[in-house]
């Protein structure tokens, strides 16, 4: 144990001697040429699940060219570079990440006591800043009810002072937006749980009808009857059983949806629940700092997001199960803040300050929402972040809009175009497809407010109970650009994490297409209009012009 800890402080004392030169040296602006190829067509099992590693000039899908950067790295030696995943649970038990978990060297499992006396009480793996709790309201749900008490059934006329009527004003735009969106999902949940009880029931009708729990289209085609609603049943599930689907599965498929306007409309959007109660926390004060538990796992059947993030990142590349993730020599703190709702600014900006403190070097914020009430707490853990020299890779969100005109939090833009630090680098959606669909359909966007794209729709990776699924976001666009900044941190330990930012932008693959604007009903703009650096992520661009930049100090 003394020796492992006299080998880090070595390490980490020639790295103070030698860094300060490579951190002035500027990053290169990158090459100003395009690959232009044509569009993959035709796409194996094989090229889906793992389409995101792909070399755009060999493969024709644009990926990261995650093979060829480890090509060029096979004969250079690395150090591990802690990952922090702020986002909902990690399965660390997953058999694809177990061996990939980070362990607090200063603290003494299951002992009660707060040995680093950092607060933390058995903080072994993270830290769980929402205790048992997961289902939570927007942050729309939650600032409407707090100002509706103050508003309502007031007018205009009632205020007399302009900086009050700004205020109301604020509150009728935002009970506005809150209206308006717990209607649309109302109208989603009874749509769908419609279609759902039309399918339940002519299930058990065609059961009946024909003696047999599983039916054939034989079975259906031999009823006769001369009631109109049975026919239309029958005829329902004649058109179901042709298309090679079941009434099952077609009830399988649609349950998804369910849950999801079910829960918008009984959690999201429903001022009566307080997810955060049991947490005996007040989200809207930092007196209390420390709160909630040292268990990172997942604590819902639904909370697979931060396992698949996870696997994104650093899935283990060497144990031939699974998946491979992006970086090898790295470690997953897992900081659970985000919960099935909007995260709190308070969860937020501690979450990465536990990150920071307990030695991450790069923190991964797949998660957004329209309303920061304290973004000024957020902003500060950022800056603490950059005076720690950690990168922050955070996901632009799935809004389909501009964001620089509607702005998606957390954010590194205070106000007007002015970065609050160089450590933050936000990230869109890629889809495998390199043509007019290339960036994913639901991606935000925003020349001044995303930096580059990466590979973030239909990806397949790790999801609790040693699964793997495919899911699509900005949410893994941001760990595959995580990954890859750790990839970087781990074998060229001497740069910063602001060079690590500027290098992955000006490294990526510069897109010269004209493509589909995200709910741009059509409408065709350049990629490079998309993003500050009209790239996509190249991990094997990014490590070369990394050497070189390293080389130049010797």
């Amino acid at each position: 144990m003394k020796l492992s800890k006299i080998i880090v402080v070595t390490a980490i004392g020639a790295f103070l001697v030698s860094c300060n030169s490579v951190k002035r040296i500027a990053v290169p602006e990158g090459k100003d040429t395009s690959v232009i190829i044509p569009s993959k067509q035709v796409f194996t099992e094989q090229d889906v699940q793992t389409w995101s590693h792909a070399d755009l000039a060999t493969d024709s899908i644009p990926g990261i060219s995650l093979e060829k950067a480890y090509e060029f790295l096979k004969d250079r030696k690395s150090v591990p570079v802690i990952v922090a995943v702020t986002d909902s649970g990690s399965d660390i038990t997953h058999e694809d990440l177990a061996a990939k978990v980070w362990t607090n060297p200063k603290e003494i499992a299951g002992n009660g006591i707060d040995d680093d006396k950092n607060g933390f009480i058995d903080d072994i793996h993270g830290w769980n800043f929402l205790g048992s709790t997961y289902d939570e309201n927007l942050e729309l749900t939650r600032l409407y009810r707090q100002q509706k008490p103050l508003y309502e059934g007031k007018t205009e006329a009632d205020f007399k002072k302009e900086k009050d009527l700004k205020k109301f004003k604020d509150f009728k735009a935002l009970e506005e937006d809150f209206k308006s969106n717990l209607e649309r999902v109302k109208k989603g949940q009874a749509q769908y749980m419609q279609y759902e009880d039309m399918l339940k029931a002519t299930d058990v009708a065609m059961q009946n009808l024909t003696g047999k729990e599983d039916y054939t289209l034989e079975d259906l085609k031999a009823i006769t009857s001369t009631f109109d609603f049975v026919n239309s049943q029958k005829e329902m599930a004649i058109k179901i059983l042709e298309s090679g689907s079941s009434v099952e599965e077609q009830l399988e498929q649609l349950e998804p949806a369910v849950d999801y306007y079910t829960s918008q409309v009984n959690s999201y959007y429903n001022i009566n629940f307080n997810g955060r109660a049991k947490l005996n926390d007040d989200g809207y004060s930092m007196k209390t700092k420390v709160y909630g538990d040292n268990n990172v796992k997942d604590q819902g059947d639904d909370e697979i997001h931060g396992t698949h993030v996870s696997g994104i990142v650093l899935a283990d590349r060497n144990n031939h199960l699974g998946v491979n993730g992006v970086v090898d020599n790295a470690l997953l703190m897992a900081v659970r803040v985000v919960p099935n709702g909007d995260e709190y600014d308070k969860d937020v900006a501690l979450g990465i300050r536990y990150a920071v403190d307990n030695g991450a070097k790069v923190i991964n914020t797949s998660f957004g929402k329209g309303y920061s009430p304290n973004a000024e707490w957020v902003y500060d853990a950022i800056k603490y972040a950059a005076k720690k020299d950690v990168l922050i890779v955070n996901a632009a969100g799935n809004d389909g809009q501009n964001i620089d005109e509607k702005p998606s939090y957390p954010k590194d833009i205070e106000k007007g175009d002015k970065e609050v630090s160089d450590n933050f680098l936000t990230v869109g959606a890629a889809t495998r497809f390199y043509n007019e669909n290339l960036p994913a359909d639901f991606t935000n966007y925003g020349k001044a407010n995303v930096d580059v794209f990466a590979p973030g729709h239909d990806i397949y990776n790790t999801v609790p109970n040693n699964g793997y699924k495919s899911l699509s976001g900005t949410s893994m666009a941001s760990p595959a650009t995580a990954g890859v900044a750790a990839l970087i941190r781990s074998y060229f330990p001497e740069l910063s994490a602001s060079q690590v930012k500027h290098i992955i932008m000006n490294s990526g693959t510069l897109v010269n297409l004209e493509v589909l604007l995200p709910k741009g009903e059509g409408k065709l703009v350049p990629f490079t209009e998309l993003s500050k650096s009209g790239r996509i992520v190249n991990a094997y661009n990014a490590v070369k012009m990394a050497a070189e930049m390293v080389a130049k100090k010797k």
